[in-house]
């Protein structure tokens, strides 16, 4: 099959992250895929690093008529058999592009977001198809009036090659000049209020008050990257809780983690406590939406109510305190994600799927 993925935003977040996923496995199977995004996407520069084709169109609303033109130019040029859409404005533009063809790709869009729909005709007309990425999305659009019969649920797959205690060390300590014997929590997310990174300093004074050797790292950049700067250095924490910016080398900061914590308000799924899991180690999250999917409450995390930066002081101090508990919590994840959410369960969910949508075409 000849898929192509689009995507109108420019950003790089979980959602970016699966569809590169997706790519390369659905690669690995023998398909040919391609990339269509905005100038300047990260999703184009990474699937230009790893050979895949790219089309950069800027779909500059979602009534863009010299765009949807641009990009039924580039379906056509691409040969695609599928479309599989990623957000508002692509699914809109490039569905209503794809429609016009005469023999039409048949369009999927992919849910990747615990956010309210804003519009049913995206998700009810121009897709043949919708894939979301968790059963709690899934019954939040039947509840907005999707037919369930035209949703299909296949969860976020993670390459679980890359996520190996044995291969990958974990050396932040030494790049951030702190003891061997340092407690690291932390957090791999894009720095949105909406994640929760302003709970967890809510809980560090205590957490660092209690572990003496403990210190924080979020990893990642976005709009609150100032907000949490100054926050930080107001508390006397520069020392302590360390922002290390948008990384490339995820996995060496997870190796290097003892707990990890993502507070977020809300998420679809959440890839990454797949990752933090793979890796072996234990989550602290709130318990909304699609993370207790993800995070087993005792066995492979500790949920807390979201938006309580108190509620995370007990939760991590038990980890950071009995490490026993913590390897054998962090070992019972890495046993779920792998069963749950490998790349090629994904793949396969994938391609099942088109190939009924050709095969009834």
């Amino acid at each position: 099959m000849r898929i192509l993925h689009t995507e109108s935003s420019t950003g790089w977040g979980g959602q970016e992250n699966r569809t590169m996923n997706e790519l390369v496995t659905m690669r690995d199977r023998g398909h040919e895929l391609a990339v269509l995004s905005r100038p300047g996407a990260r999703i184009i520069e990474r699937a230009k690093e790893l050979g895949f084709p790219t089309f950069a169109v800027d779909m500059r609303g979602a009534i863009d008529f010299p765009n949807v033109l641009r990009l039924r130019s580039a379906i056509k040029r691409f040969g695609a058999d599928i479309v599989n859409t990623h957000s508002g404005r692509d699914t809109q533009l490039a569905g209503m592009a794809a429609r016009t063809l005469f023999k039409r790709p048949r369009i999927v869009r992919t849910r990747h977001l615990a956010l309210p729909i804003t519009s049913k005709f995206t998700y009810s007309v121009l897709p043949d198809h919708v894939v979301t990425v968790s059963k709690y999305v899934e019954n939040y659009l039947v509840e907005a009036g999707v037919p369930r019969q035209g949703i299909t649920t296949i969860p976020t797959g993670v390459d679980f090659a890359r996520y190996d205690r044995s291969t990958v060390a974990g050396n932040l300590r030494e790049e951030l000049g702190l003891a061997a014997d340092t407690l690291l929590v932390g957090t791999v997310a894009i720095l949105r209020a909406k994640k929760g990174h302003a709970e967890i300093l809510d809980a560090a004074p205590e957490v660092l008050k209690r572990f003496p050797k403990a210190h924080f790292v979020f990893a990642g950049d976005g709009p609150q990257t100032a907000n949490l700067q100054a926050r930080i250095a107001a508390d006397g924490l520069a020392g302590r809780i360390h922002l290390l910016g948008l990384r490339r080398d995820v996995t060496n900061v997870l190796a290097s983690l003892d707990v990890f914590v993502l507070p977020t308000h809300q998420e679809a799924l959440g890839t990454a406590f797949i990752e933090a899991g793979a890796m072996g180690l234990p989550a602290v999250a709130s318990n909304v939406d699609g993370v207790p999917e993800v995070i087993i409450d005792g066995q492979t995390g500790l949920l807390v109510p979201a938006q309580d930066g108190k509620a995370l002081i007990e939760p991590i101090c038990r980890l950071l305190g009995d490490p026993i508990f913590r390897r054998s919590m962090g070992a019972n994840a890495t046993e779920f994600v792998h069963r749950k959410f490998a790349r090629e369960t994904m793949a396969e969910g994938m391609e099942r799927l088109y190939e009924h949508l050709l095969e009834a075409r």
